[in-house]
């Protein structure tokens, strides 16, 4: 008897051993990836992009003086420098190609130099003094005074300059698209960039991972204030339109206009009434869901801002900048030149007032 409860404990053991072993793969997938050393949270303090490391394959494929380029102009302008070099690696092979347009000319669409810019794009000329006017991505990468789109220099920063004008480094998609009207372009390039990056990522900051929006939102000093920035992170990648005020485009006031309104607040719709509307705050005791000016702008002055961000943290606001400026996102502050100053809307009298028959917490 003993014997026989012996044999049937193993071969129960046995099965369940044999069960485990089929189901702890269906088991291993449903485990949260930031459990173990898996996955880590992101640094949502950090600024910019990360500073990637090449990989092996960079270093072999990418010539010395363009990956040193490609790092230097990414850094400046801030974008990735493996996307840079992706794009320059599937435009010309890193300036090798012997086709037309790459070292003179233009190919059979107009584009020239070694990130193929459209003369048009480029600004007129294929070389351009930098004191003179122009309307283009000219650039000068090497501090000779012309922006030749031929030259690496000129055209790598020129490059960095338009991927950053069309959304990178946060929608970098986005940036490609613009770059060259193809999602299988896009595609191409950002598979070359993970080739590149020694983590085979391409890395966002972390103004642009969804992970961070939870730490913003819950350091806001009030539950008003985590309504406004909660609406206002949610229109990130969504593009400018002057006189916008959603759902699908925004302009900078009225992105500022509609996260209060969704909180159940009413302030005046565009920056000029916004200015005068909320009390000013000294620059360095601003909070979240305050307002940054800025002068700038058609008919603004140091007394009349035309543009205005929104407080998300210290130094970091979200804004809807201009049309060839990228979709919404958050960007510093904190640098940028001509801020007049910084107001807080949610101590205008007006709106205390509607606070107070809200019956919800005054700042």
């Amino acid at each position: 008897m003993n014997r026989s409860r012996a044999v049937v404990a193993a071969v129960v053991a046995g099965t369940l051993l044999l069960i485990l072993a089929i189901i702890s793969p269906m088991l291993m997938t449903s485990i949260p990836s930031f459990i173990g050393s898996g996955g880590e949270l992101p640094d949502c303090t950090e600024d910019g992009t990360r500073a990637q490391r090449a990989s092996d394959s960079a270093g072999a494929d990418i010539p010395a003086e363009y990956l040193e380029l490609y790092q230097e102009h990414g850094e400046k302008v801030g974008v990735q420098w493996t996307i840079l070099a992706a794009v320059g690696k599937r435009e010309t092979d890193h300036g090798r190609s012997e086709l037309p347009g790459v070292k003179s000319g233009t190919n059979y669409a107009g584009a020239a130099g070694p990130m193929q810019f459209l003369i048009s794009t480029w600004g007129g000329k294929a070389r351009i003094p930098m004191s003179s006017q122009f309307n283009g991505y000219a650039s000068d990468g090497d501090g000779d005074g012309v922006g030749d789109v031929y030259n690496p220099a000129d055209a790598i920063l020129g490059a960095a300059k338009m991927l950053k004008r069309n959304g990178a480094p946060e929608d970098v998609r986005r940036a490609l698209f613009v770059y060259n009207r193809a999602w299988w372009y896009v595609d191409q390039v950002e598979e070359i960039a993970r080739r590149y990056a020694e983590s085979g990522e391409v890395e966002l900051p972390p103004e642009a991972d969804d992970a961070c929006d939870e730490p913003l939102v819950e350091a806001a000093p009030s539950t008003v204030v985590a309504k406004i920035l909660s609406y206002a992170l949610d229109q990130r990648g969504k593009p400018y339109l002057w006189g916008g005020t959603g759902p699908d485009a925004f302009d900078c006031s009225g992105i500022i206009y509609a996260a209060y309104r969704h909180a159940g607040l009413s302030i005046p719709r565009t920056t000029f009434g916004q200015w005068p509307f909320g009390v000013k705050i000294e620059q360095g005791a601003e909070q979240p869901g305050d307002l940054v000016f800025f002068n700038s702008g058609p008919g603004t002055a140091p007394n009349r801002p035309g543009h205005v961000g929104l407080v998300v943290s210290k130094g970091k606001m979200v804004e809807a900048r201009c049309r060839l400026c990228g979709p919404i996102k958050v960007t510093s502050y904190e640098g940028r030149d001509k801020i007049v100053g910084f107001t807080r809307p949610l101590q205008n009298p007006a709106v205390l007032d509607q606070l107070a028959k809200a019956g919800a917490p005054v700042l």
